[in-house]
Parts: structure tokens; sequence; C-alpha cells
């Protein structure tokens, strides 16, 4: 009977620790769960408000109007090459960033060139141009190697102009050429309204310092929108050609030469585009050009 007693008694304590050791686990607090996120010290991005961080974001795609042909193909230069002859400079800098054209003067107040290796008669051209405020760029057609052509401006300084028809180092021609443009230089500004006396506020392309709309008469101060992008098109018709130029789809230019005024009455050539030599540059600044495309025409 002693016997059993005991082992009653031992059964009842062994019964009662275990209910002691269930109670004390039920109490204890949950562990939290270990989350990746904690460790790596990320944030979880909401769906729809944050985008998940990639290491390789799908390059920039050329994108061009509907029947124009991409002629830059958004990562290197194939079908370019810079003039080693042009009077601005033969050392520009032109390189590819970002799915854009980036160029500048190299070294500073050297220009020059980059021309497409084929050459173009008829054609209509489109691209997207973003330059910094102060720097002066053109579109060459029916071009030489060494850059004697037909321009079309974008010259973005004091008494310049975006989308006017002019002449670049024509032999014979130059000198009117120049007149006419001085001529042309002289009515902008004259166009521009007068900055008050006491104001020292620069006005570069008809566009005062610190402000975005152009102010003035000519028809690219209406449309042409400060460091933004803009598209340009060129359209080029006709041995003596119709030239017609849009920028941000107003038209800003519409000849029709009397003449072909072209290096030795060419008819085609490459196209070209310009980082202006000298003081026509400010320092750090940039063009940029994208979306590139031609359809040529009969």
């Amino acid at each position: 009977m002693r016997i059993f007693s005991y082992c009653s008694i031992g059964l009842a304590v062994l019964f009662m620790t275990l209910i002691g050791l269930l109670m004390a686990q039920q109490a204890a607090p949950q562990a939290p769960a270990i989350s990746p996120d904690s460790y790596a010290g990320e944030k979880n991005f909401v769906i729809g408000v944050q985008p998940p961080f990639v290491w390789f974001p799908e390059k920039p795609k050329v994108r061009v109007p509907e029947g124009y042909t991409p002629i830059f193909n958004g990562e290197n230069l194939t079908g370019w090459h810079a003039s080693a002859t042009n009077h601005h400079g033969v050392t520009p800098e032109f390189r590819v960033v970002h799915g854009a054209i980036v160029g500048t003067q190299s070294p500073f107040g050297d220009g020059g060139i980059l021309l497409t290796d084929k050459s173009y008669r008829n054609f209509d051209l489109y691209m997207e141009v973003k330059p910094d405020y102060g720097c002066d760029s053109g579109i060459f057609f029916r071009c030489t190697e060494a850059g004697h052509c037909y321009q079309i401006t974008m010259d973005y300084l004091p008494g310049g102009s975006m989308g006017n028809l002019i002449t670049e180092n024509i032999n014979g021609t130059t000198a009117a050429d120049r007149s006419a443009l001085l001529a042309m230089r002289e009515k902008l500004m004259a166009q521009a309204p007068a900055a008050p006396k006491r104001a020292a506020t620069p006005v570069v392309g008809g566009i005062p310092l610190g402000m975005t709309t152009p102010q003035g008469e000519a028809p690219w101060m209406k449309v042409w929108k400060r460091e933004a992008w803009n598209s340009v098109r060129l359209r080029v018709e006709g041995d003596i050609p119709h030239v017609t130029v849009w920028i941000n789809d107003q038209v800003v230019t519409d000849v029709q030469e009397k003449t072909n005024r072209a290096e030795g009455g060419i008819v085609s050539g490459p196209i070209a585009i310009q980082i202006h030599g000298g003081n026509r540059w400010v320092q750090a600044g940039f063009w940029r050009w994208r979306n590139i495309g031609i359809k040529e025409l009969p």
C-alpha cells in the first residue's frame, strides 16, 4: 500500500508539472516571423505606387512617325561620321547617351559637324532636339564633306533664329548670304522687347533669361519650348529646292529657291548636324538629338 501511495503521489506531481509546462508555452509570446526584406534593408514596393527596382532597365527605344525610317539606331553612331575638314573644328564630341546623340565643343571653342554616310536628294526628315540655353547648331543638307551646304538654322543666341534657310560657306555665295543673315539678325533683335534699363536680363533667341516663352513675332518664337524636347521636320523637294520646316508641328519656314545654290550645283548629299565653333556656345553646354528618321521622296 505504501508503494502504491508513493507512485500515486509521483504521478500526480508529474501530471501537474506537464500541465504547468503546457500553460507556460501558451502564455509565451510568439517569435516574429523573419522577413528577408528586414535583413536586406529594402522596402516592400506597393504595386501601382512604385515600380520594382531593376538593375538593367529597358533601353530607350527609337520612335519615329509612321512612314519614316530611323537613321540613328539609338545605341551608337553607326551610319554617321564626323567631318575631318570642317571649318568649325574637326574634333567635336558626339556620343550616344540614353538613346540620344549628345554633342558639345571639344576642346572648348572648337565645334564641327556629324554627317550621314548616305546621301539624300529629296526627303522629309524628322528629329527631336533639346539644346542647352545659348548653344548654336544647324541642320545641313546637300552637304559636302567639308560642310558647304544649305543650312536650317538652330541658332539659339541673341539675334539668332530657329528654322530659317541659309547657306553655309558655299563658294561664290558666302558674302551675300552673310549680309542677308546679318540683316535678318538685326531685324529679329529689333523685334525682341527691350529690357528695362534698370534690369540686366539677357535675352537669348527672344527669350529673357528665367522665362520659357519666346517673346517676339518670328514664327518659331510662338512654338519653341525652351529646356524641353522639340520636334523638327525638314522637307526638301526639287533640284531647285522647295524647303519647308516645321517646329512642333507648326510651319516656320516655307521657301521656294529661285536657283540651286548648293555647292557646285549638287542635288544630293549627306545630312549633317552641327556644333558651332567659337564663342557661339556656352561653357558645359550640350545639344541633344533623338528619334531621327527620314522619308525619301521621289
